[in-house]
């Protein structure tokens, strides 16, 4: 695959918000993306993207009803060893880790280690805002993105902070923006909607995808 083609990247559909606008800007970013529920497409895929809104609860259990589930761990479990590259956005990054304090009782995929848990007090729940992307550790995602970085926020959770921590945001505290493990990705803001350098940042994604992986 050459710089110029576009990679088919899987964007996970189990029903949950609105998925169709993470699929239209990975279109926008260079790649061939598909919204898509098909075992078959997601195993053909240079790439493959979980987006998720709402509550971690009913978004994991939207992805067991789809069926969806045990295709999404084993396709972040690769990525986290060095696989074919995989992207969690939102709650979809949250869905990587094991579980969340937002619904005790409901595993995450755990893909991940850790645990998802409320943003600091005494700042407002949900952070809906733009705030500044803070790198602390390098990664292909922050490649061309301006200093300051500006990205767009929706939540009230977030991951607890660990060395798959690659960026951060400060709300209340540090929170964590950014993880990475191997070829797994997982952004706390929304892309999507972060304007030039969300798109950008999904660029960086789609070049990824381009490259090589190991079987």
């Amino acid at each position: 695959m050459n710089a110029e083609e576009r990679p088919l990247i899987a964007v996970l559909d189990y029903g949950i918000g609105n998925l169709r606008s993470a699929e239209k800007a990975l279109i926008r970013s260079g790649a061939d993306a598909r919204l898509t529920a098909d075992p078959g497409l997601v195993a053909e895929a240079a790439g493959v993207v979980l987006p998720g809104v709402g509550a971690f609860g009913r978004c994991m259990e939207a992805l067991a009803d789809a069926g969806l589930t045990d295709i999404a761990f084993q396709a972040a479990s690769a990525a986290a060893e060095g696989g074919r590259p995989f992207a969690g956005i939102c709650i979809g990054m949250q869905m990587l880790y094991q579980g969340s304090d937002e619904n005790p009782g409901v595993p995450g995929l755990g893909a991940l280690p850790g645990r998802i848990v409320r943003l600091p007090p005494g700042v407002k729940h949900p952070q809906m805002q733009w705030n500044v992307l803070e790198p602390v550790k390098p990664s292909p995602l922050f490649d061309g993105l301006p200093d300051p970085t500006w990205v767009y926020f929706v939540h009230s959770y977030a991951p607890e902070d660990s060395d798959d921590t690659v960026g951060r945001c400060d709300y209340g505290g540090p929170v964590v923006a950014v993880a990475q493990r191997g070829n797994l990705f997982a952004t706390q803001f929304h892309p999507e909607k972060s304007g030039a350098n969300g798109l950008r940042l999904l660029a960086n994604l789609v070049d990824r995808c381009r490259l090589p992986v190991a079987p």
